[in-house]
């Protein structure tokens, strides 16, 4: 059994250390830390996550869960409280979230899975539509 925590602070802790770059499963591949406000607690908490960053300028994450039957705790609180900051390299800024649906998530979707095989694999192990959030930078 893994220790999440523990697994998502050494992520977490090689983003800070590496600008942004994280090794491992993880290799070239885009990453945020999402600083996501807890619905019920109010306790700020942070998640790493892959992003894909959109032509319009906004960023897109995945509520996947490796495909997990439930969405990720992170995706409550992002619903709940939907303005929050972000770490995308060096950088930290505000943002907020709104989920996509529709033909347009359907389009998100399909790019996503051409870019990163895996969100498919995820998606094909749940009877749930993984979510898929896009984030808007405010001022």
């Amino acid at each position: 059994m893994r220790d999440w925590n523990s697994w998502n602070q050494g992520i977490i802790d090689e983003f800070r250390a590496n600008e942004g770059r994280v090794g491992g499963p993880f290799d070239g591949a885009p990453m945020i830390l999402i600083h996501h406000i807890g619905a019920k607690s109010g306790t700020e908490r942070v998640a790493p996550l892959v992003y894909f960053p959109q032509d319009d300028g906004t960023l897109v994450i995945i509520a996947s869960k490796g495909g997990s039957p439930t969405n990720p705790d992170w995706y409550h609180n992002v619903k709940a409280n939907p303005k929050f900051t972000v770490e995308v390299g060096t950088e930290s800024f505000p943002v907020r979230a709104e989920e996509v649906s529709g033909a347009e998530r359907d389009e998100i979707w399909s790019k996503v899975v051409a870019e990163r095989a895996g969100f498919g694999e995820y998606q094909a192990k749940t009877t749930r539509l993984i979510p898929v959030l896009r984030l808007t930078r405010v001022s």
